[in-house]
């Protein structure tokens, strides 16, 4: 039976990333939280979401639905496989999963249905931070799942590989690079390539299609996300997918969205100069929040580009669409659809946003089509209110 994630209030917390997608459309590990869900059931899956996001992200007609925002372990799938029809399966006072036909919501299938228990813990993603956060323990449990009673592809022996925890997908090619998996595992998707002279430690994902270019050092609890192509210095970042990080400079303890690039020679910080907590701007309270972390670096929405040589203060927030150029460090809040830096911004007007990005996915030989045009207008309008230059 096919089953849809819903959006929880995480929704409203994930933003400036969820503008343009459901939470389950997050990619956290090698997959996304749908893919994972769809990969343990065996089926396929719809999307429960906000109006101007449903018509690209379908809904199933079906009476099973589980939160988008959390992960699926064995012990969590035995519980939600369990439920009979008119069940919710809840922790407190979040909704895990529903199976009943004619409910609107979580909050009327928590109301109406009748509850059963879930008395042990799980992954819930309800802040951007916690993408790389807990992007080491997800990466290891899609490894397992991803490569149970399979045999991997063999690499060139101009590779050095540290322990044997790596999996080659058919096609993916790499030379003449170190590759230790002492520490996690090392996870090469289909028709990837890692380019002469990188070093890349576990645990690391490259999903299909993506490069890592020449002399690249990447450090654990990485993801790099399909058709995307990295360099430089990486460490606990997970790139979602067709951006681009291609050259030198430093990206750390940062997610970063589809379609974004960072020019060269470009570096974030994840580490204030008198290591004090990292605060993030959070759009649901419309100010800077604590995350309890100390190392806390970029947050890239989709769309979201930056010139050569840009500098990211630690726990900087860039929205949809924004473009940041120029000298100095810009503000730790760049709202969506902002044009400029350090020495000021203007408005990234929506015509001009939307025929650059025509020319990027034209690239991909891609068609930015109509849909993607209404959901991108959608949130220029939804994010009016943020620029105030």
């Amino acid at each position: 039976m096919a089953f849809n994630l819903f959006d929880d209030k995480s929704w409203l917390t994930l933003r400036p990333l969820t503008f343009t997608r459901p939470v389950a459309d997050l990619r956290l590990g090698i997959l996304t939280i749908a893919e994972k869900w769809s990969h343990h059931l065996q089926t396929d899956f719809g999307f429960q979401t906000q109006d101007y996001l449903q018509r690209k992200f379908g809904l199933k007609d079906t009476t099973l639905f589980i939160n988008g925002s959390i992960c699926p372990d064995e012990e969590l799938l035995e519980a939600v496989a369990a439920l009979s029809d008119g069940q919710v399966l809840h922790a407190a006072d979040i909704v895990i999963a529903y199976k009943a036909k004619g409910i609107s919501d979580y909050h009327e299938a928590f109301i109406n249905l009748k509850r059963v228990a879930y008395l042990s813990g799980f992954v819930k993603v309800d802040y951007p931070e916690q993408v790389f956060g807990y992007n080491d323990v997800e990466l290891k449990k899609d490894f397992a799942l991803l490569t149970k009673n399979r045999t991997s592809a063999k690499l060139s022996n101009t590779n050095t590989v540290l322990g044997e925890n790596i999996f080659v997908e058919e096609g993916a090619v790499a030379e003449c690079s170190t590759f230790n998996t002492l520490q996690g595992p090392v996870y090469l998707g289909r028709n990837s390539q890692v380019w002469e002279g990188c070093h890349i430690r576990g645990s690391f994902a490259l999903c299909h299609d993506s490069q890592v270019k020449m002399g690249a050092k990447i450090y654990g609890k990485t993801t790099i996300g399909p058709f995307s192509r990295v360099g430089g210095e990486i460490n606990n970042a997970v790139i979602w997918g067709y951006s681009s990080k291609g050259h030198e400079g430093y990206l750390g303890n940062a997610v970063m969205g589809q379609w974004c690039n960072i020019g060269a020679d470009s570096n974030n910080s994840n580490l204030k100069n008198n290591y004090a907590e990292v605060r993030l701007w959070d759009y649901e309270k419309e100010s800077f929040r604590k995350t309890g972390l100390q190392f806390c670096g970029l947050i890239m929405a989709d769309h979201a580009k930056c010139a050569i040589n840009t500098m990211f203060n630690t726990g900087t927030v860039v929205g949809v669409s924004a473009n940041v150029f120029g000298a100095g460090f810009p503000r730790n809040f760049i709202p969506d659809f902002a044009w400029g830096g350090a020495h000021g911004f203007d408005i990234y007007a929506l015509n001009k946003m939307l025929e650059t990005a025509a020319l990027v996915y034209e690239r991909r030989d891609m068609v930015l089509d109509e849909t993607e045009k209404a959901i991108i207008a959608h949130v220029f309008e939804l994010t009016e209110q943020y620029r105030h230059f």
